[in-house]
């Protein structure tokens, strides 16, 4: 009999259907050791050295874990692969007193049947640079916390705290609020023109330039004085046409912070609610007749690499779906950020044969959700581009320069399945499906009105946790 040690009920429930009788799978119930709550745990004077113990409530757990490894054959450690994962595992294996040529860590980067067995055909051994890179973060978390939050107490309020990351984001918070309440409003004017050529119908042309400078006012009454001196223009001629077509690519599969982000948006989720429930997914999912399976690989990860085996498994499903024009020649392939670890792959769902249609009555409600966003993501970062028909019209008067531009989508591409908004700030006009007349240079329009547009400059809005998250991010 061989011992599998996880963290999780849930994850043990999975791991034992598909491990069967040769296995005893039992959970650790998340860490078993750490930092006392009562001290600082952490000796500067000795490099820095942590002192750990054993969580109150946990001496059952290590003693059944304990009992079960001096019968077993082969002790297999298989908490998440990330570095709480491995500062588990080691904890774990400090605890049990077994020898280590019988403590064999495996790692589940998805738990599907063929994925676990594999991991346990193919052990490793614990890793310790992992494992002293979590203790650099969590010795790091108690030095900022318990020695700045007194600070806070006696200046502040008591009951507050400070935190490594947590004291950052507070900072960011109120850099902001600050630009908001130094923010000063101003007005600006720009001028549209509505054309046409004889009877066909109008569309609608900004005012770029005049001259050399940009057509934009900072005083109505010279947004007035413009528009009643080109009302009494004789003449507007089309001084160019350039007919295009542009691709939009599809979005990578997601990262930890981009499934964060776009659940925020989607659902309102808060990043806790979203790792919770792509923690079930994770773990293992009841997806039928009592079938468990686990329904998207690891879902803290910094990298959008997908493995080969799926993307020939995705890239058959689109072309059997939606046919060859809906499939690149070759993979769609992404780059991760610089400080990207890259240690997993992007969050994707174990089996894209799992449509979110065959789920939707199965799973609940929030967990389906977040299934076929991150089930529609993938599946869309292997489709074809989606294909846009552009023209640009460019009408002069003079020393006077109106430009147009309409977009018409001619191919969806991957926005069949996903799609999110993409902000137009060019400036220009841009009538999204609405068609300019067929023109030419030199071709004589007729100037039907013109309207006077006003803006208002905005402050920088308020942080969403989606948007603080995205901050964060950014700087690293």
């Amino acid at each position: 009999m061989n011992l599998l040690i996880v963290e999780s009920p849930a994850k043990a429930k999975t791991l034992n259907k598909y491990l069967g009788r040769d296995f005893n799978v039992i959970a650790s119930m998340g860490h078993i050791k750490d930092l006392p709550t009562n001290d600082l745990g952490v000796d500067i004077n000795q490099n820095f050295k942590p002192s750990y113990y054993v969580i109150k409530g946990k001496g059952k757990t290590i003693q059944k874990m304990k009992e079960l490894a001096k019968k077993a054959e082969r002790v297999y450690l298989g908490p998440d692969p990330d570095r709480e994962g491995e500062a588990i595992a080691v904890h774990i294996y400090e605890e049990l007193g077994v020898p280590e040529d019988r403590i064999y860590r495996v790692l589940f980067n998805e738990i599907t049947k063929n994925a676990v067995i594999d991991s346990i055909r193919n052990p490793q051994k614990l890793d310790m640079n992992k494992y002293q890179s979590q203790q650099a973060r969590r010795i790091l978390d108690r030095l900022v916390g318990y020695l700045i939050s007194p600070i806070l107490w006696r200046k502040v309020m008591p009951g507050l705290s400070a935190g490594r990351v947590q004291s950052v984001a507070v900072k960011l918070i109120i850099l902001r609020e600050e630009a908001i309440r130094e923010f000063k409003k101003q007005r600006f004017y720009e001028l549209d023109g509505l054309f046409s050529k004889e009877s066909e119908s109008r569309f609608k042309a900004r005012l770029t330039s005049i001259g050399n400078n940009k057509a934009v006012f900072d005083d109505e009454s010279k947004a007035i004085s413009t528009k009643n001196h080109i009302k009494q223009l004789s003449y507007f001629k089309v001084s160019g046409v350039n007919d295009s077509q542009r691709k939009r690519n599809p979005f990578p599969p997601f990262i930890t912070s981009k499934l964060q982000q776009a659940a925020y948006n989607a659902f309102g989720f808060s990043a806790k609610k979203t790792m919770q429930l792509a923690q079930d997914l994770y773990e293992g999912m009841d997806v039928g007749d009592g079938k468990l399976e686990g329904l998207i690989t690891y879902m803290r990860t910094d990298s959008v690499r997908i493995s080969k085996e799926a993307i020939e498994s995705v890239r058959g499903f689109i072309s059997e779906k939606w046919g060859i024009e809906y499939l690149p020649e070759s993979p769609n392939f992404y780059s991760s950020k610089s400080r990207a670890q890259d240690a997993h792959e992007a969050i994707r769902p174990t089996h894209v044969e799992y449509a979110p249609d065959s789920l939707r009555d199965i799973l609940p409600r929030d967990h389906f959700r977040l299934y076929e966003l991150i089930w529609k993501r993938f599946v869309a970062s292997q489709m074809s581009p989606a294909i846009y028909s552009q023209r640009v019209v460019v009408i002069e008067s003079g020393a006077y320069e109106f430009r147009s531009t309409a977009s018409k989508l001619i191919f969806d591409g991957f926005m069949k399945l996903y799609n999110e908004v993409e902000e137009n700030n060019s400036g220009e006009t841009e009538q999204n499906g609405v068609a300019i007349p067929e023109l030419k240079s030199g071709d004589l329009l007729n100037l039907a009105d013109i309207e006077i547009v006003s803006r208002d400059t905005q402050p920088p809005a308020r942080y969403t946790e989606a948007t603080l998250i995205k901050e964060l991010e950014e700087r690293g």
